[in-house]
């Protein structure tokens, strides 16, 4: 059997949805014909992408590792049809937040006089690739180690670490912190798309309580809550103010690294010269 575009269709919206019912819904089918449709797509690649075994559907192991493909895979497709961006096709550099944080006006502005010819579109997606490995876009700003297969990247420029705290809070008043005074707070960690985890401070003096949330506006909210403190980089402190949050500096924390990262293989034929203009601009601001 040859698989085709309906059968990625199909399995992605199961995986997304958790349920045939919710995925047949969707789109437009019985939930008989999105069964035999992933049945058929499993017969075809030879592993189980899905375990029937509970009320609720969850991916395999297998299932988990195909999405990425198949998400791939189905928006290049879809970008393929696209005629409106036959004539012009834009090169989509996605990022989590705060994209390349000074230099990016620079960059958006030069390469909108050096290359009119291809739009270059910054697209905010809350992802650990920035929607990189989904295919959704070209290119991506990621901070931190890229740890995902695939990918190629290239370091920019590093950023120093900042604290936030709850504007209210005794820590605000200091002119800077230190990783030891946020430990006794609880931390709020954005483990979708944030840099931060537990490792960054020593094991014998982490942090007691964590919370998690899905996305920078999230992680702001809770802040401004008082429900916890953060670490970022400090590009969210000038580009996202926020009322309630106060940024301190936290010298004491490594600086996060700010990559380019792209996929392995075909590319779009501007890349080279997004990473070029992106050199430039980040070594001429440093200088």
């Amino acid at each position: 059997m040859s698989i085709e575009v309906r059968h990625l269709r199909c399995f992605l919206a199961v995986a997304e949805e958790s349920s045939v019912t919710r995925a047949a819904y969707r789109l437009g089918i019985t939930q008989p014909a999105v069964s035999r449709t992933l049945a058929a797509l499993e017969r075809a690649l030879g592993v189980l992408l899905v375990d029937r075994s509970t009320h609720h559907v969850a991916l395999t192991a297998e299932g988990r590792a195909f999405r990425d493909k198949a998400a791939a895979a189905v928006a290049a497709f879809d970008e393929a049809l696209d005629t409106g961006r036959l004539r012009r096709w834009p090169l989509r550099l996605g990022h989590a937040w705060s994209a390349l944080g000074p230099y990016t006006t620079p960059l958006l502005r030069r390469w909108q006089q050096e290359h009119p010819e291809t739009p270059l579109e910054l697209l905010r997606i809350d992802d650990i690739t920035a929607g990189l490995t989904r295919g959704e876009v070209d290119a991506a700003v990621l901070r931190g180690p890229a740890d995902v297969p695939g990918l190629v990247t290239e370091l920019l420029f590093t950023e120093p670490r900042v604290a936030a705290l709850p504007s209210d809070h005794p820590l605000a008043d200091r002119p800077s912190l230190t990783l030891t005074d946020l430990a006794a707070l609880p931390v709020i960690l954005n483990p979708v798309s944030g840099t931060t985890t537990l490792d960054l401070w020593p094991p014998s003096a982490r942090p007691a309580a964590v919370l998690t949330v899905a996305n920078t506006d999230d992680w702001l909210t809770a802040i401004a809550a008082g429900r916890g403190a953060g670490v970022s980089g400090s590009s969210t402190a000038a580009l996202h103010p926020y009322p309630g949050v106060t940024y301190r500096p936290l010298p004491d924390a490594p600086d996060i690294p700010v990559l380019l990262a792209h996929r392995q293989g075909p590319a779009h034929p501007a890349l080279p010269q997004l990473s070029t203009l992106a050199h430039e601009v980040t070594s001429e601001r440093h200088t």
